[in-house]
């Protein structure tokens, strides 16, 4: 670290995150904390519990975000930092949760340090960022930005058939707290997560500096055709649609690499009926997301893929119907605070790197109102939403020790040289 520089304490922030990973704990290692479920009901009364224990002024929405919040000098627009503290069936302990007990570690070390912001700090965690039990994802994010409306998202039921409002309510956490008005209330919103995939670890970089999030286009295609039989159809009369989304699998995966390194391209499920050893088969469903961080290369990807399947569906005389199961085109997070983020890591010797977010976050939701940025810290070999997924303690303490210095920029006449 530089001179004249703050630290967080590195050894508090790595006991909370152990804390909270005992709630709901698997063998092995990881958690499995599903939104509005009992264990994510401990979870959240052990984080507000620590809030409270700060002196912090605790609001929950009717949604059940949770925002704790830091009196300033001034009563100006909050620095606010976030993510969630959800997790998927088998998860690790970092995703998420890294981003909020940081952000609380931040404004305890503030506390610590008797530094009084010219301006509020928040930090929130925000409900069902996952989407493993309630579809969509970041929902709670969604509906704080006004993307989605509170309604829709309380009807919302999930896999195990229980709706979204049902479940707030049961666990005690459908609050009251109204809605901000997020360009006039946030002045900033910064997220610190693991990468959730190699390149950092891969290339031995200490923090990576996130411009924005690639674009994501979810589809699902339903061919159908004839089911006959394997050893007396010829080849040439046969309307095979497993043939197809085979081919379909293997195009979408020539077509990322002929766009490379940006384009993404992925056939993540697949069903075939009837399904037998020797039956043509008459019915496949697959699914298609592709995904890249420029808005016009996604869209060519796009039409790349239904021309094909197009002339497929027609060579082999099949019906295709497709779905649009979600679409959202590349956020770019703030360039002024993707520099200072830049700045503050050089400042501090770290190496960085730019790169896109691969993954969704609630910080994308906040990006088209407010001044935004993440901060990103290594996944070890890239692996997450999996129990093995792990970040060293110098690693979180060396990206939360970069959150802190840019809030203090941010709020303070405390800057890091």
């Amino acid at each position: 670290m530089s001179e004249q520089t703050f630290c967080i304490n590195a050894d508090r922030l790595m006991r909370r995150l152990k804390s909270l990973g005992e709630i709901g704990a698997l063998e092995g290692g990881g958690v499995s904390r599903l939104a509005l479920t009992d264990s994510d009901k401990k979870g959240r009364d052990l984080v507000v519990s620590w809030m409270k224990q700060l002196g912090l002024s605790v609001s929950i929405d009717p949604i059940g975000n949770v925002i704790a919040t830091l009196k300033g000098k001034q009563d100006l627009p909050c620095i606010m930092m976030g993510s969630h503290i959800d997790t998927v069936s088998t998860g690790g302990l970092f995703d998420g949760n890294l981003g909020v007990l940081a952000g609380l570690e931040v404004i305890e070390t503030l506390i610590d340090l008797n530094i009084t912001p010219e301006r509020p700090v928040a930090v929130g965690f925000f409900t069902n960022e996952e989407g493993s039990r309630f579809a969509p994802d970041m929902m709670g994010s969604a509906v704080f930005s006004k993307t989605l409306s509170l309604q829709t998202a309380l009807e919302t039921v999930g896999i195990d058939g229980a709706s979204v409002g049902d479940e707030l309510q049961r666990i005690g956490y459908q609050g009251t707290a109204e809605f901000p008005n997020i360009k006039q209330d946030i002045a900033a919103y910064l997220e610190l997560h693991i990468e959730q995939g190699p390149v950092l670890d891969e290339q031995n970089i200490e923090i990576g500096v996130v411009e924005g999030v690639q674009g994501i286009s979810w589809q699902e295609f339903k061919l159908t055709g004839v089911s006959n039989h394997a050893g007396t159809t010829p080849m040439q009369y046969r309307q095979d649609a497993g043939l197809v989304a085979a081919k379909v699998t293997a195009f979408v995966n020539e077509l990322a690499l002929s766009m490379a390194p940006n384009q993404l391209a992925t056939v993540g499920a697949l069903e075939l009926k009837p399904n037998l050893i020797n039956v043509v088969s008459n019915f496949a469903l697959f699914t298609v997301d592709l995904r890249n961080p420029d808005e016009a290369e996604l869209q060519k990807a796009e039409a790349a893929l239904a021309k094909y399947i197009s002339e497929q569906v027609k060579a082999h005389d099949l019906q295709v119907e497709k779905k649009v199961l979600a679409r959202f085109q590349p956020v770019h997070f703030n360039p002024e605070l993707v520099n200072r983020i830049e700045k503050v890591a050089n400042s501090n010797n770290f190496s960085t790197l730019r790169l896109f977010s691969g993954a969704g976050h609630d910080a994308q939701m906040f990006a088209p109102h407010c001044s935004t940025a993440m901060i990103f810290v290594p996944s070890y070999k890239g692996i997450s939403h999996n129990i093995n997924e792990y970040t060293s303690p110098e690693q979180v303490s060396n990206g939360a020790n970069i959150l802190l210095q840019t809030v203090l920029e941010l709020t303070s006449h405390h800057t890091a040289h």
